[in-house]
């Protein structure tokens, strides 16, 4: 977690904002404009299953191991709310321990719910769930700007969060394959595999997260982006909020 940043023009300047909020919001809007964008796109609200695989997973009857794996490892890999979260996560963890650690909390949390969910038959709102999974991006956000110790003088168990974080991001996932007629057939193995594939999905994703941030610090520019990237991290969640919320009251 990087120390916590004043808004005032002097504040930001030792920060390396040598130009006050004006430069802050040089650096901030090219990125969130662009985030914005591609949230607001059709295909990326589009997170669940796609079509041809939709198609696959109802009509597959009977264990059928290795296209689960890779139904799951490509709904992590496409899966940008988790992404976005666990690229907050990660964010300022320098430790392969602590990122094990990190991950392997949210690999449990998901995997739990999604589990679960699925094969109990358990059902909850998709857009409160999913605007819940967008809270999280909003938290990781806040939580790497030092935002919870600064105004509230508290500083969240971010071992906890994660892995309630997680629980939820498990039942997002759960909501979406609760949407398809599954065959009783074979879907325990099934889910099950679709499980590991979204966990080696997650392994391959932070792989990438992990080559570029490792990168990105080694440049002068990092400290200074840190707060922009965050900044842009937690709008991005307020604006999966708003769209969930936006599909809650409509629907």
């Amino acid at each position: 977690m990087i120390p916590a940043v004043s808004l005032s023009p002097g504040a930001l300047a030792r920060q390396g904002f040598p130009g006050g909020m004006k430069t802050l919001a040089r650096h901030v809007f090219p990125w969130l404009s662009a985030l914005v964008m591609l949230l607001l796109s059709s295909a990326a609200f589009a997170h669940g299953v796609a079509g041809d695989d939709k198609a696959f997973i109802e009509n597959s009857t009977g264990a059928r191991i290795l296209p689960f794996v890779y139904l799951g490892a490509k709904h992590m890999v496409t899966g940008y709310d988790h992404l976005l979260f666990l690229f907050g996560v990660i964010f300022f963890l320098y430790r392969m321990r602590e990122v094990g650690i990190y991950v392997t909390l949210f690999a449990v949390g998901h995997s739990v719910t999604l589990l679960y969910g699925v094969l109990s038959g358990t059902h909850v709102n998709p857009y409160l769930v999913d605007a819940i999974i967008g809270l999280s991006v909003v938290y990781k956000g806040l939580d790497n700007l030092g935002a919870f110790q600064r105004f509230f003088g508290v500083q969240p168990n971010t071992k906890a969060a994660v892995l309630i974080f997680g629980f939820f991001h498990g039942f997002g996932l759960a909501t979406k394959l609760q949407e398809f007629t599954l065959s009783g057939d074979g879907l325990v193995t099934n889910i099950l595999a679709f499980n590991v594939g979204v966990e080696l999905g997650q392994l391959i994703a932070l792989g990438g997260i992990l080559i570029a941030i490792s990168f990105w610090r080694r440049t002068p520019a990092f400290q200074r982006q840190a707060f922009a990237a965050n900044a842009v991290l937690m709008t991005a969640g307020f604006v999966l909020i708003g769209h969930q919320l936006a599909g809650y009251f409509t629907s």
